[in-house]
């Protein structure tokens, strides 16, 4: 039986959400809760996070025996009490068969918050502090990422891909309280391209560099910016299916 799970976990003690060799992992975590109550499964992440970074509706799917069929509450609540506080299981859905958590995802939205405020040690993993925000001048930038573009200026450096031309659908820059919020959604991202994108808004907001210039990044014409910002400010926010 194929089910769908979302997830939301704070990512600040997890070396990414992907099971990799002599590390821990929020994958990692979540085997470890399903071998607790007798479930050997493999987990479909819709993608991959690194380390540092958050998610508030992640989505994996796997198989668990049919036992559990009309019992999606109760494995909800079991698998919350193994798994610890840094992970939290929020919708349990039987899928179809084909149903695959990475490839049947049509949107993926993430969100990167900052604050002019200074941070104190209970927050300080969970956003960054920038000392000025203008927000015209971001809210004009960051929708030259709109389109179809080749993002392999705009990848971490060791992880390129054969395959880099993604299409973001929609961008917004906002303000929410004391903080403001950058939001991006497109069909898929490359390794630390959100916050290479962000870095170079923020790098555009303390005119360091300039629209001009992000176009040309954006059009391969040259490399301006190439240092990812902190990964504690970003989340992924939502899977669309």
């Amino acid at each position: 039986m194929n089910l769908k799970f979302t997830i939301s976990y704070d990512g600040t003690n997890y070396f990414g959400s992907q099971k990799q060799p002599n590390t821990k992992t929020v994958e990692d975590e979540l085997l470890k809760a399903f071998k607790d109550i007798n479930i050997d499964t493999k987990i479909v992440l819709s993608g991959r996070t690194d380390r540092g970074v958050h998610a508030t509706k992640q989505v994996f799917n796997c198989i668990v025996p049919e036992i559990w069929e009309s019992n999606y509450k109760k494995l909800k609540f079991i698998l919350n009490n193994k798994l610890p506080n840094s992970i939290k299981v929020l919708n349990v859905n039987s899928v179809s068969n084909d149903f695959h958590a990475r490839f049947s995802a049509k949107k993926r939205e993430y969100r990167y918050i900052i604050t002019t405020k200074k941070l104190n040690p209970f927050i300080s993993n969970y956003l960054i502090s920038v000392k000025n925000i203008d927000e015209e001048l971001i809210k004009d930038a960051i929708k030259e990422f709109i389109g179809i573009y080749d993002f392999k200026y705009f990848q971490k450096t060791g992880s390129q891909k054969d395959k880099t031309i993604r299409e973001i659908y929609s961008t917004k820059f906002y303000r929410y309280r004391d903080i403001y919020v950058f939001k991006f959604c497109a069909n898929s991202f490359l390794r630390s391209q959100i916050r290479l994108m962000v870095g170079f808004l923020l790098a555009i907001n303390d005119k360091k560099r300039t629209i001009k210039e992000l176009k040309e990044q954006l059009n391969c014409e040259k490399l301006h910016f190439k240092t990812p910002i902190l990964p504690n400010g970003l989340y992924l926010s939502k899977i669309i299916y």
